[in-house]
């Protein structure tokens, strides 16, 4: 079967329908990777390392050799490992009725789109898998999403105290087909002291960064994709919804060309009373084990203070939450007040939508008023 070299471009546009394989190293691939991605490594970390040391330190021709009595032991279990990938994504994806889609077709990457690549895909092709090899290999994908970030976008910030449940809205657009971008979902992190709990790790910045660009190239696309439906002219900007966040989420941060179009959007500013939002609150994180709640407010004594971190942690003790989360929210409203009034022309950015509750239908009554 025919083994053919694309760009990133169609790269990404056939990953829409066919698996994508990355034959990188365990290491490599759990570091950062395109999003949505199955590892298949032909080498492991350490077979890795001794092919890279006998190819600086000796010749090349002793590399590959090396390099050769590795893949034979690892042949047939490369082909057992892809067709599970296929047989589960013939499962699970979603195929449109409009386009007859090749079961057989496969993409691959490596690190540079050399030898790992070539050589995977060769042995795929003979058992009558179609191959397309991504030029450039990750390397490729990583600069094309760095270039994702640093484009200009049209977005609308969605503002709000802490417990405003602004995720939740978030989610409510989403359903009516709004384009949103969750990115403390991305980072699965809630974003402040607390937002680690009942989450997942989070990923590498490089990987964050990698879904980031992704989700801002889905929503250019179905711009660009709408925008020709409709009259066949220039595409348009699609306005992008997104909550706003301090300059990191947890570990993971925004790049700055990103961050910096951030703080110069629109900010909507859901305005839920102090009260409902305490009860939100205590909702989401009251059933948590005290010590780990306590290790949070623990990790912003410093800023907290130690009297009102004395009483938070005393509350906690005596279980009563309610009163502990009281002392958190007033923490993170005044802090979360001092980033708006940072902002440059705050006041002109700034729109503020008042709400009884925390509420899912908050998102109709936002776009009610817009």
């Amino acid at each position: 079967m025919p083994i053919e070299k694309i760009d990133i471009e169609t790269f990404l546009k056939l990953s829409k329908d066919f698996p994508v394989l990355d034959v990188r190293s365990p290491g490599e691939f759990a570091h950062a990777h395109m999003p949505k991605a199955c590892s298949v490594p032909l080498f492991t970390d350490e077979q890795r390392k001794i092919i890279g040391t006998a190819y600086k330190k000796q010749t090349r021709k002793i590399a590959v050799e090396i390099g050769i009595n590795y893949f034979s032991e690892r042949m047939k279990s490369v082909q057992k490992e892809t067709a599970k990938i296929v047989e589960e994504w013939r499962k699970n994806h979603v195929v449109d009725p409009s386009k007859k889609i090749d079961h057989s077709t496969l993409l691959i990457h490596c690190w540079r789109g050399g030898m790992r690549s070539e050589t995977v895909a060769w042995l795929l092709s003979l058992y009558g898998y179609n191959i397309y090899v991504l030029k450039g290999g990750y390397k490729a994908f990583r600069r094309w999403a760095l270039k994702q970030l640093e484009k200009e976008y049209q977005f609308n910030i969605l503002g709000g105290y802490t417990g405003s449940g602004k995720t939740e809205v978030l989610k409510e657009m989403m359903q009516e087909g709004i384009p949103v971008i969750d990115l403390e979902g991305l980072a699965n992190h809630r974003g402040s002291s607390f937002g680690s709990l009942g989450q997942e790790a989070q990923p590498t910045q490089e990987m964050f960064e990698n879904m980031l660009a992704l989700e801002l190239f889905k929503h250019q696309t179905a711009a660009t994709t709408q925008t020709a439906i409709e009259d066949l002219g220039a595409a348009k900007q699609q306005i992008i919804w997104l909550e706003d966040e301090s300059r990191h989420i947890g570990s993971v941060g925004f790049p700055p060309a990103f961050w910096e179009q951030m703080r110069n959007s629109p900010v909507y500013f859901i305005d839920v009373p102090f009260e409902e939002r305490v009860d939100f609150i205590v909702r989401t994180y009251g059933e948590f084990d005290k010590e780990k709640l306590g290790m949070c407010i623990l990790n912003i004594q410093k800023r907290l203070g130690g009297l009102e971190t004395k009483n938070a942690l005393q509350y906690l003790e005596e279980g009563k939450v309610k009163e502990c989360f009281e002392i958190l929210i007033r923490y993170y409203d005044k802090l979360y007040g001092n980033g708006l009034s940072k902002r440059e022309n705050s006041q002109s950015v700034l729109n503020k939508i008042p709400c009884k509750s925390v509420d899912q239908s908050n998102a109709k009554h936002l776009l009610n008023v817009l």
